[in-house]
């Protein structure tokens, strides 16, 4: 799921709500949607879900649709509602309350004449400052003071817990400041045309602010060339997912050594950042390629970028000019999407981007009852317990590892829903009718919170993700998983459906993030959360080559013509999927052992397998625009959808047993072609 998509004892509690009266099938599942001209053991995927995206074409201002785009559709009606509703009562409500200020910024937001009007007056200040610029010293001035107001520049900054100690949060300086996707599209021919594109872009944003058309031009062509330079210093996606790429703790001394022209000290010192003895220089040839680029590269170069992402940045903000050019590069251009989104909706994902966990308290209040997290925490138990019977008995592993993974099973931490403590927004000053001073207001406001949070213990209670994005994710230095209210709902989670469908859909869920905590990334860290190896050397090469069969199934699979599934890049989401899918199997038939009954009754002409496997394929079922899937190939560590309703399942037994699926089709691998790992 983003992953992101995690008890003891014994298998011994069924679903309390599974059972006794089902819901008609359009509020489970309705059969109607199968396309059964279409063979379940040749395309699984066609055959659930081929009719449904037949007749369902991807909205214009979308750039794919689905099951988990339809849920965020009606999340963003209900957070629609509550915005519209603080604006109205905004200048009533309590002074300084969260409804309040959710109200102003949505309402400033909202306000497009005064945006208009403003033009983009509200960043000539910080164009100004740059085109004062005389030298690398300057420069370096100039992204100390950017950072300090929350504007990252050149490259990323962010705590978070020490891969060596997950109980203290660090600082983490990581590389970052492209404009484009990866470093591939910097070099690759076949990225050429965006390339291209993207100097029309950088050219088009000059000339609004004033720029002449020729200048504008041969900026955009110094800024492509500048990030270019920083693009070849940068690791690809597929590396940087290792935990050892993303961590190297350096002094501030050493890390000086490395960035001479840069003093980290006086960084973090503007930031008010205490780092202590140090922190994480995560990627010491980027930054080394950076410090060069401080002292040799000409300063009207560094202006050009520097005024460009200043622009790029605030374009969301700014008048319809701005706005329009954003969307017709990042969404139409590199996404293929046909139409800007309502204003309403940009404006809702700012209020999401600037107060979001504020808007999930107003959320969960009107739309999570109690008796749904309660609900939820049963079938997490159920799972958790599939899950250690899984890896007891790993033919495999050894028992010396066993007992490590074992140990880290006992330790996981299931958050459902919402957190237990609401983050207090009291600092935060915004007003009625200044849309980006808002934004800005805000933007500061969360960055101070996060580098406060340095030097000091990790809050394990804080959520990464609000109550109402439809997502769930594990965290391995905190080693827990989070499923947000948002998410259990249908057809993940229907208290009014039989055993299967729920473990078909958010049990899988459960098991896929429980199964990032033995990935090929999530499995090197231990129970405690911290960056270490508890395998013995002969566990983890057994490991490593069930996992490359793995990488080599997705690599088969063709998303576009001539265009191939990283089965690199996706390995942790797929193994999650694999060991996820066959947890909830293993959890649905221990459930069903405690009523015969409905094991063995038939629900519209289907078997309670048959049902497990088909909401699992319907979780995944939707479509995406060609140049969309292109942009995901190249950045996003989960296969295509269409590759995920099949991938698990076809190295399943059960499956083929379910569907009466023989070897040789293809949804049967099967012998030396099968997968199994956890």
């Amino acid at each position: 799921m983003t992953c992101r998509y995690t008890k003891p004892l014994a298998l011994a509690v069924a679903l309390s709500f599974a059972t006794g009266a089902l819901a008609a099938p359009a509020t489970s599942f309705d059969v109607r949607e199968l396309d059964t001209k279409i063979d379940a053991c040749q395309d699984f995927n066609g055959f659930v879900n081929a009719k449904w995206v037949a007749a369902h074409p991807i909205p214009a201002d979308r750039t794919r649709w689905g099951s988990f785009d339809a849920l965020r559709e009606d999340s963003l009606d209900i957070q629609h509602t509550i915005v519209e509703q603080a604006a109205k009562h905004a200048a009533a409500a309590k002074p300084g309350s969260i409804e309040q200020k959710i109200g102003w910024l949505y309402a400033s937001g909202m306000d497009e004449a005064a945006i208009d009007q403003a033009g983009y007056a509200p960043i000539k200040p910080v164009l100004a400052r740059i085109a004062g610029l005389r030298d690398g010293a300057g420069v370096a001035a100039y992204i100390r003071d950017s950072y300090a107001q929350g504007h990252p520049v050149a490259f990323r900054f962010y705590g978070n817990g020490d891969f060596k100690d997950s109980s203290r949060e660090i600082a983490y300086a990581g590389q970052g400041g492209l404009g484009l996707p990866t470093p591939d599209y910097y070099s690759k021919p076949d990225f050429a045309k965006i390339r291209d594109a993207y100097v029309a872009h950088i050219t088009r944003l000059f000339e609004l602010t004033g720029t002449p058309a020729a200048a504008a031009q041969a900026q955009a062509r110094d800024v492509l060339a500048f990030e270019t330079k920083l693009a070849a210093a940068s690791l690809l996606p597929t590396e940087m997912r290792k935990p050892e790429n993303r961590y190297h703790y350096l002094s501030i001394a050493a890390a000086d050594q490395v960035t001479p022209h840069f003093d980290w000290a006086a960084f973090f010192k503007a930031q008010g950042a205490d780092v202590g003895d140090g922190f994480s220089l995560s990627q010491p040839e980027f930054f080394a390629e950076f410090d060069r680029m401080l002292a040799g590269t000409p300063v009207a170069e560094w202006q050009a970028y520097l005024r460009f992402h200043a622009i790029d940045g605030a374009a969301p903000y700014l008048s319809r000019p701005f706005q329009q050019e954003d969307y017709a590069f990042n969404e139409k251009t590199l996404n293929g999407q046909q139409a800007m989104q309502a204003r309403w909706k940009r404006v809702l994902g700012t209020v999401n981007g600037s107060m979001g966990m504020a808007l999930g308290e107003l959320y969960v209040a009107g739309h999570f009852p109690a008796a749904s997290k309660q609900r939820a925490q049963e079938l997490v138990d159920n799972l958790r317990a599939a899950y250690k019977a899984r890896i007891e008995k790993l033919e495999w592993m050894s028992d010396a590892t066993k007992r490590k993974a074992l140990e880290k099973w006992a330790s996981f931490t299931p958050k459902i829903g919402y957190p237990d403590k609401w983050r207090d927004w009291s600092g935060l000053a915004l007003k009625p009718g200044d849309y980006y001073a808002n934004v800005q207001a805000a933007r500061k406001f969360n960055y101070d919170y996060m580098v406060g949070k340095i030097g000091k213990p990790v809050d394990r209670d804080e959520w990464g993700m609000t109550p109402q994005t439809v997502n769930a994710y594990y965290s391995p230095q905190k080693n827990e998983i989070v499923f947000p209210a948002a998410i259990l709902q249908p057809p993940f989670f229907d208290a009014k459906a039989d055993d299967a469908l729920n473990y078909g859909g958010i049990g899988a869920v459960i098991g896929h993030e429980m199964g990032h905590g033995y990935d090929d990334q999530g499995s090197k860290f231990d129970a405690r959360g911290n960056n270490a190896n508890w395998w013995t050397d002969a566990d983890r090469k057994a490991f490593d080559e069930r996992a490359d069969k793995l990488a080599a199934q997705f690599d088969s699979y063709e998303a576009l013509p001539g265009k191939h599934v990283n089965g690199r890049l996706t390995m942790g989401e797929n193994i999650g999927d694999l060991g996820g899918l066959n947890a909830a199997y293993d959890a649905l038939q221990m459930a069903l052992a405690k009523n015969p009954a409905e094991a063995k009754s038939k629900i519209d002409g289907y078997t309670q397998d048959q049902r497990f496997f088909l909401n699992w394929a319907r979780v995944w079922r939707g479509s995406i625009r060609p140049e969309a899937q292109l942009t995901l190939l190249n950045t996003d560590p989960h296969a295509p959808a269409k590759f995920r309703a099949i991938g698990a399942p076809s190295n399943m037994p059960a499956f083929a047993a379910a569907f009466q699926c023989k070897s040789g089709d293809a949804m049967v691998r099967d012998g030396e072609r099968r997968v199994k790992i956890w």
